[in-house]
């Protein structure tokens, strides 16, 4: 239910937090993930609306279709690309969780716009519960003069506070 009188929402919101892993508050609030664990621990599809091994070394993801980023950015096999490719440049993409790492030999290709391929350099059994740690964000994250990233500008990396 909606008040035709209340204005509607304006402004910015600042998240302020000194704590070493605010990014990890952020990033569960604020990003989605291809696939997350349940509260029994089990695998569910969250971006993603199917996951299938093709071999033992190729998994790919068909995407949901209809989403969109909360700057407007309709979501895209894309995104997961350019998000994935980001994280593979950092010496410790999770370094609270190191297993959510993917090797630096790892690949994503997009098939298409709502499908794709992650080609890893052995077999990966993590693999699924990997992608619990692995927040989308729109282009605008990491593109742009005044782009976030995660402390690209600050640090030159994404490993440290942003």
């Amino acid at each position: 239910m909606t008040n035709a009188l209340a204005p509607p929402p304006v402004g910015t919101i600042n998240i302020v937090d000194p704590s070493p892993l605010n990014w990890l508050f952020i990033t569960w609030n604020t990003m989605e993930e291809p696939i997350r664990i349940d509260e029994d621990g089990r695998a569910v599809m969250a971006l993603a609306e199917d996951a299938e091994w093709l071999d033992d070394k190729t998994l790919e993801l068909r995407l949901r279709r209809g989403v969109s980023f909360q700057d407007g950015e309709p979501f895209s096999a894309h995104n997961i690309k350019q998000n994935f490719d980001e994280m593979q440049r950092w010496a410790a993409p999770h370094p609270p969780g190191t297993w959510l790492n993917f090797p630096p030999e790892s690949e994503a290709e997009v098939v298409d716009d709502h499908t794709l391929r992650f080609h890893f350099p052995g077999p990966d059994g993590l693999a699924l519960g990997k992608m619990r740690g692995f927040h989308i964000a729109s282009t605008a994250f990491w593109s742009g003069p005044d782009a976030p990233g995660f402390g690209y500008k600050k640090f030159g990396s994404g490993e440290g506070h942003w």
